[in-house]
């Protein structure tokens, strides 16, 4: 028979959560708690409102929220790719639809380097695997401020060759209500990629005349979106901003990105395993690069050895109402 045997003193050991060990960051009325697992974005709060759809300490991760991906966003069409006259291929972690998605550090244990009242700091340093013989050395840098969250995603190629980089995150927006259909969304992109059955662009297409033309604010009503947009429309400092606001206007968020993020992914949750949590937030993704890019190209970055890559984002949860 089996025995399990109990601590010294005899007190069971406290439950870890499956996301690993949690770290809050606050200014002012702002709530953010992060984990250990992927260095991600578990819940944020503003005074009683959630600017997440988040999940809880007890819970694990769906749906990829709040978790930063690295060393590409989306999806690579069958986990394979052609680098420098080499094949590679990747382990399939979305056998269903035959692609690697997502990255390679979003499940593991990320170590706090730096924890202060309005900020924390994460390192992990991406060693060689099946289908990436590459070292990256990554920290991810959260600060909260009076305009809300801030989020630095750096990268260094620490190893002695080469290699194909692109960053993302996967935060999905929420203005309180119990559903996205009746919020108002607008998001800057002109263009969008069309996709096949397996989520990988076919082309480019511009957005007008379509139900994928969000910049104008519109209700987001029963659309369907899953897609990439490109082209961003960008203010005096160089930001793209997806705003949504709640049916009354009286709360919304805003997302925005600096110049490092050429694309912007929009998610409506229709496809998520879980029936319960399908379009209970909206999915905005800032990504360096286009989905697939370790094939296509577009927007795919080269860290040479020795170099590094910045790219930062972050949620406004005060936006202008009006």
């Amino acid at each position: 028979m089996n025995t399990q045997e109990k601590p010294n003193n005899g007190v069971a050991p406290v439950p870890v959560p499956p996301s690993g060990s949690q770290f809050e960051i606050r200014a002012g009325e702002q709530l953010v708690v992060l984990t250990e697992v992927g260095g991600a974005l578990r819940s944020y709060t503003a005074g009683q409102r959630h600017v997440l759809d988040g999940y809880e300490v007890d819970e694990q991760c769906t749906g990829a929220r709040g978790q930063s991906l690295i060393p590409w966003p989306n999806r690579i069409s069958n986990g394979h790719y052609g680098w420098r006259g080499s094949s590679r291929q990747l382990d399939l972690t979305e056998p269903e639809k035959h692609g690697a998605i997502h990255g390679l550090t979003r499940w593991a244990n990320w170590t706090q380097v730096e924890h202060h009242p309005d900020s924390a700091s994460f390192r992990y340093v991406l060693h060689a695997c099946p289908g990436w013989p590459f070292v990256l050395d990554c920290r991810l840098d959260y600060s909260l401020g009076e305009h809300g969250l801030t989020v630095r995603t750096s990268a260094t190629n620490v190893g002695t060759e080469p290699c194909p980089y692109g960053t993302g995150a996967h935060p999905y927006l929420s203005v309180g209500t119990p559903d996205i259909d009746s919020a108002f969304v607008q998001a800057p992109g002109s263009i969008y990629l069309p996709v096949d059955e397996l989520g990988i662009p076919t082309g480019s297409k511009p957005v007008d005349g379509t139900h994928y033309d969000l910049r104008s604010e519109q209700v987001v009503g029963e659309r369907q979106i899953d897609v990439a947009y490109t082209d961003l429309h960008r203010g005096e400092d160089g930001r793209a901003r997806v705003r949504m606001l709640a049916p009354d206007r009286a709360a919304g968020v805003e997302l925005w990105v600096d110049e490092a993020y050429s694309y912007l992914e929009i998610f409506t949750g229709d496809t998520l395993p879980q029936p319960a949590r399908r379009r209970t937030g909206l999915g905005v993704e800032p990504m360096t690069c286009a989905p697939n890019a370790f094939n296509s190209g577009h927007g795919l970055i080269t860290l040479e050895p020795g170099e590094s890559h910045t790219a930062t984002w972050g949620i406004n949860p005060y936006p202008d109402l009006q």
